[in-house]
């Protein structure tokens, strides 16, 4: 079996050292749409994510790419135990905990384990969880994501825990549409992510699908950053973490429509994409900052 699970399960990956800069996060920013509203290039609150003075902040997402944000090739699949082809995986969830405001540059270490697999029958589902600590010591973030691989289930392991988000039985606080960008796949691509089934036609065909599909994690970052600004007044510093399922497809070009309920201790959020309202992303969770 390509995962042996004995040696995968709690496997330590190699810690990766890491630098970002202000100019990083402002191509993170404009890889998420930030700027990108008639307007905004005059606005002080939409300058905040795209202009590199003393007003620059930091969408927390943005610490989930910032260990490979210079890598330009594909994503390697040298998990310990694991024998993988790149076009039997999809980004399945994927979580971020900031424990203080990011700041616009600096240097971290990311330690990370592979921390669950589950058995779904026809397919695996990976978990990956690390953190990433400054140069002192202090913890700036934590990330756990998981990875959904066809073809590599039905050796009889655990399940896995089913997470349930309800959306509330009332209209939402905040309804948004945010218009994909044609050529959004092929910017943010440059944030470190070169999988081809991004940007190379023949290989999105290959993988089963029409067209070269957006990352999810630009959705991830599209989605967050839209409520910050529309919930949270576009502070950044009052995200505390962000959770979400990747639950469809999202090519370049559609329209993301965002809905969003202020429950108190959390923000509840829905993402749909296209005419027909396809899910985009699931049990989305913004939990405000705490302190």
């Amino acid at each position: 079996m390509p995962i042996d699970v004995d040696v995968a399960l709690g496997a330590r990956l190699p810690d990766r050292t890491f630098s970002w800069s202000a100019s990083d996060v402002l191509l993170y920013h404009l890889g998420i749409g930030a700027g990108s509203r008639p307007g905004d290039n005059v606005s002080p609150a939409a300058l905040r994510w795209t202009n590199d003075d003393e007003h620059l902040q930091v969408l927390p997402s943005f610490g989930i790419v910032a260990p490979t944000f210079h890598i330009d090739v594909p994503p390697p699949l040298d998990l310990p135990g694991c024998d993988l082809d790149l076009q039997a995986i999809m980004h399945g969830a994927q979580e971020v905990t900031v424990h203080r405001p990011l700041p616009t540059s600096g240097t971290a270490t990311l330690s990370t384990t592979i921390s669950d697999i589950w058995d779904k029958g026809k397919a695996a589902v990976l978990w990956q969880e690390g953190t990433a600590r400054d140069q002192s010591g202090e913890a700036l973030w934590t990330v756990r994501s998981s990875m959904f691989i066809r073809g590599e289930g039905g050796w009889g392991g655990p399940r896995g825990d089913a997470t349930t988000v309800t959306l509330p039985d009332r209209p939402a606080d905040v309804s948004l549409d945010y218009g994909v960008a044609p050529n959004q796949a092929l910017l943010y691509r440059l944030c470190g992510d070169r999988n081809p089934l991004h940007s190379d036609p023949g290989f999105a065909q290959g993988a089963g699908f029409p067209a070269p599909i957006l990352h999810g994690l630009c959705t991830y970052g599209i989605v967050l950053r839209e409520v910050t600004d529309a919930m949270l007044d576009g502070d950044a510093a009052r995200v505390g973490g962000f959770a979400a399922r990747f639950a469809g497809v999202v090519f370049p070009g559609e329209t993301i429509h965002v809905e969003a309920w202020d429950e108190g201790d959390s923000i509840v959020v829905d993402a749909t994409v296209g005419e027909d309202r396809r899910p985009a992303l699931a049990e989305c969770v913004l939990t405000p900052a705490t302190g």
